[in-house]
């Protein structure tokens, strides 16, 4: 495994349990609603980008883009 996959996956696993922990939500509940809702698929195609903002701030973007793909979470 590189290590360009293998940091952008623990910055996934970062995101996953910000999110739950923001949200209240279980971690898998989290990763089954961003899966769901294009939010992890967001994270691998702009990790580049992403990984240079804060967690806040690429927290605040998850929502944005699953809340657009039909993600109903307040």
């Amino acid at each position: 495994m590189s290590k360009v996959l293998k940091n952008q996956i623990n910055y996934i696993v970062a995101c996953v349990n910000e999110f739950a922990r923001k949200k209240s939500m279980h971690p898998r509940e989290a990763f089954l609603y961003l899966y769901t809702h294009k939010g992890i698929s967001f994270l691998q195609e702009n990790y580049d980008i992403e990984h240079t903002l804060s967690l806040d701030d690429a927290l605040d973007d998850l929502e944005i883009i699953c809340r657009n793909n039909g993600g109903d979470l307040h």
